[in-house]
């Protein structure tokens, strides 16, 4: 027989038993995690009585949780499992105080002290969601990045234990604000974060990696800080040609379309004589929706450069893939597919002959009927008008198999 829950032992809000009953000025009892985010979409009233709360206090209701506790102990026979204790909240005023301390750490450069409450803002983020709210709402991110920015600039190898656990932490404080931008954004900083992409350490690789690609994704300028750094550019590009993680990889491809997104023509450049375009053309051939987006979006940047369309053309996958990514993946993948094959197209005619014997100009036309941004428009129309004198005598192909194509010329 189907076990039947105590309507008491309910939340009204989930229909779920509870695990965290707190109860509401209204007196009613809810799970804290579903009244939790009931007063965080800015509801202001009791959802079962419908009464304006005159306080948002949430009242632990230590009784109904261990009469709950009991009832799954005595249910264990029916595959109910005892909840748990839930440990109690963090409060603003203690993530105050341990902040403080990080603070005074910092400009002591007291390693040990440090490491200590960055391990209690740790410890105190793993137990739940709402503990790492507010901590974040304290501006946790702000002090812990100035803490990194000064470690960093003391010694990387001898402050290395303190500024992987702040690298840890900061992973789960995004978006970061303005002040955790400035620092993390600083000579030395960055400096520690390309030190720690070197690490054997996959999770202070990651850490590090997603670090980067929230700061570049704010402020694009840090993208050219990053790239007057030696030896950052191999990294990333190692990333992608050895992958070790698909999160790291895809990570490291993003990094590289903000610092390649900037004027400096230098870091193209370097990317391009690496043979980023190959990799990436290769990559993409069967990939995810996301990961085929930032490639894209990369190769089209490198494709503003001479030597960037040179290597493109050079590579048999170019046309036949970017052709292929067209109304495929999504619009941001088609927007750059097309960018990137119209600054082909400024090349040579080759260009034009191949792109119409893989399907372009009916992919164009298509393109055109379905709708798309009037920049990309604008750019098939153009690209329609410049393939239409070749089309007479040119069959498309469809070919399937991009890893053995080879050109009919």
């Amino acid at each position: 027989m189907e076990l039947e829950i105590p309507r008491h032992f309910i939340c009204p809000i989930a229909l779920h038993l509870m695990k965290d009953p707190v109860t509401i000025s209204s007196g009613i009892t809810y799970d804290r995690e579903s009244i939790e985010k009931w007063l965080q979409d800015g509801n202001f009233t009791c959802p079962v009585t419908n009464q304006v709360l005159r306080s948002f206090d949430q009242i632990p209701n230590h009784s109904l949780r261990k009469l709950i506790q009991d009832w799954c102990v005595e249910n264990r026979s029916h595959g109910i499992e005892r909840i748990p204790t839930p440990r109690i909240p963090v409060s603003s005023a203690e993530v105050s105080e341990v902040l403080f301390s990080v603070s005074d750490s910092k400009r002591r450069l007291d390693q040990c002290g440090c490491l200590d409450s960055v391990h209690k803002i740790k410890k105190w983020g793993l137990e739940s969601e709402r503990n790492r709210r507010c901590i974040v709402a304290n501006d946790a991110a702000g002090v812990l990045a100035a803490a990194f920015d000064a470690f960093a600039s003391d010694s990387l190898e001898k402050n290395a234990n303190v500024l992987e656990e702040i690298m840890c932490v900061m992973n789960w404080m995004f978006p970061l604000a303005q002040e955790a931008q400035l620092y993390l954004g600083s000579k030395p900083s960055l400096r520690c974060m390309v030190w720690f992409l070197k690490s054997k350490d996959i999770s202070v690789q990651q850490n590090s990696i997603n670090v980067l690609k929230e700061l570049l994704s704010c402020d694009q300028h840090y993208g050219e800080h990053l790239a007057a750094l030696d030896g950052v550019n191999g990294i990333l590009f190692k990333f992608i040609k050895d992958p070790i993680s698909p999160s790291i990889t895809k990570a490291s491809v993003m990094v590289i379309y903000h610092m390649v997104s900037s004027p400096n023509e230098k870091t193209k450049a370097e990317f391009v004589e690496m043979g980023l375009v190959s990799l990436l053309l290769e990559s993409i051939i069967e990939s995810e929706k996301s990961y085929c987006e930032w490639a894209l979006g990369v190769i089209d940047k490198l494709c503003e450069t001479k030597r960037g369309r040179e290597f493109a053309y050079g590579d048999a996958l170019a046309m036949p893939v970017l052709v292929k990514k067209i109304l495929r993946v999504s619009e941001l993948a088609t927007e750059y597919s097309v960018s990137a094959i119209w600054k082909l197209s400024k090349c040579e005619e080759k260009v034009l002959i191949e792109a119409l014997q893989v399907g372009a100009f009916q992919k164009l036309l298509l393109l055109i009927q379905v709708g798309c941004s009037d920049e990309t428009k604008e750019k098939a129309t153009e690209l329609l008008k410049l393939l239409n004198p070749y089309r007479p005598g040119l069959e498309c192909i469809d070919s399937l198999d991009f890893k053995n194509i080879k050109r009919s010329f």
